[in-house]
C-alpha cells in the first residue's frame, strides 16, 4: 500500500487556489443575499455553502483549497459587496481555513463515504466550535458586552450553544455533509484530469497520527489565539482596513446584482482558462 503524500507542482497549487477562490467566493455572494428565517426563537440562515471548499480540500491539496476559499469569501463576499470588516475578518479567515484543512486531511480515500462524512462533519464542526469559543471568550474577558437575558451575563453560554447546534444541524447537514457526501466520490478521478492533474491516491495508508502531529496541533492553537486577538481588536476602537461604502443606499439593491453579474463573468472566464490550461498540460505530458 502506498504511503506517499499527494504532491502538486506550484502551478497546480495555484490552480487549486484560484478555482476554490472563484467557486466559493461567488457562492458566498449569494448567501449574503439570502434572508434568514425565524422559527420561534431560533434563526435559520445559510452561513455558507461549505461543501464547496470541503469537496475541493478532499479532492485536491487541502491547504491551498482552504486558503483559496477563505480568500474568495473576503474578495467576493466582503470587499465587492462593500462590507469588509477590516482586521475583524482575520478571525474567520483563520478559523474557516483551519476547519477546511483538517476536513480535507481526514480523508485519505475520497471514494470512502465514511471518511468523507467524518471529514465534512469534523471540518465544518471544528470551524463552528472555534468560532463559538472565540465569541464566548470575548464576553468572558470583557472585550464585548453581551447580556441576552437582563441580569444574567451567563446567558451567553446558552445563546452561543443554541446557535452552534442550530448551525451544525441545519447548515452542517444541508450545506456541508450531504452535498459533500454526494459530490466527492462522484467527482473523484473525473475533475482532476480537467485541470491536468492526477487524482489523489485512494490507497494511501498514512495514519492520522502522522497527519495531525503535535506540531500541527500547536500551530492550530497559535492561529486560534491570533484569531481571537484580531477579533478582540475589531471590537475595540482600533479599526484597520474597514471598507463599507454605501452601495445599496446610493444605487439601490439592483446594484448588488450588477456586482454579482460581473463577478460571475470573471469567475467563469477564469475557470474556463484553468480548464484550457489543464488540457494543454495534459497534451504536453503525452
Amino acid at each position: 500500500m502506498s504511503t506517499k503524500r499527494y504532491e502538486l507542482t506550484q502551478s497546480q497549487k495555484m490552480m487549486v487556489f484560484i478555482l476554490s477562490m472563484c467557486l466559493y467566493g461567488l457562492s458566498n455572494m449569494f448567501t449574503e443575499l439570502v434572508p434568514s428565517v425565524h422559527v420561534g426563537p431560533i434563526e435559520l440562515q445559510i452561513d455558507a455553502f461549505a461543501f464547496i471548499p470541503l469537496a475541493l480540500c478532499m479532492l485536491f491539496h487541502p491547504l491551498y483549497a482552504a486558503i483559496g476559499a477563505a480568500t474568495g469569501e473576503l474578495i467576493f463576499g466582503e470587499l465587492m459587496l462593500g462590507q469588509f470588516g477590516g482586521i475583524g475578518e482575520v478571525e474567520k479567515f483563520i478559523l474557516f481555513s483551519l476547519g477546511m484543512v483538517i476536513g480535507g486531511l481526514l480523508v485519505r480515500n475520497p471514494e470512502k463515504k465514511s471518511q468523507v462524512a467524518i471529514g465534512a462533519v469534523l471540518g465544518y464542526g471544528l470551524f463552528l466550535v472555534l468560532s463559538t469559543i472565540v465569541d464566548i471568550v470575548k464576553v468572558v474577558v470583557g472585550v464585548e458586552d453581551f447580556e441576552a437575558v437582563p441580569g444574567l451575563a451567563e446567558s451567553i453560554f446558552v445563546v452561543e450553544g443554541v446557535e452552534f447546534l442550530t448551525d451544525l444541524i441545519f447548515s452542517g447537514t444541508l450545506f456541508a455533509l450531504l452535498p459533500t457526501l454526494y459530490l466527492v466520490p462522484r467527482l473523484y478521478g473525473k475533475i482532476e484530469p480537467l485541470l491536468g492533474m492526477k487524482p489523489r491516491s485512494n490507497k494511501v495508508t498514512i495514519p492520522l497520527k502522522n497527519i495531525l502531529t503535535p506540531k500541527f496541533i500547536m500551530i492550530s492553537i497559535v492561529l486560534t489565539v491570533v484569531a481571537f486577538f484580531a477579533e478582540a481588536l475589531s471590537e475595540s476602537d482600533f479599526e484597520v482596513g474597514v471598507w463599507e461604502p454605501e452601495f445599496v443606499e446610493t444605487y439601490g439593491t439592483s446594484f448588488i446584482w450588477i456586482i454579482i453579474g460581473v463577478a460571475a463573468v470573471c469567475s467563469v472566464a477564469i475557470i474556463l482558462y484553468l480548464l484550457k490550461k489543464g488540457k494543454e498540460d495534459i497534451s504536453e505530458s503525452v
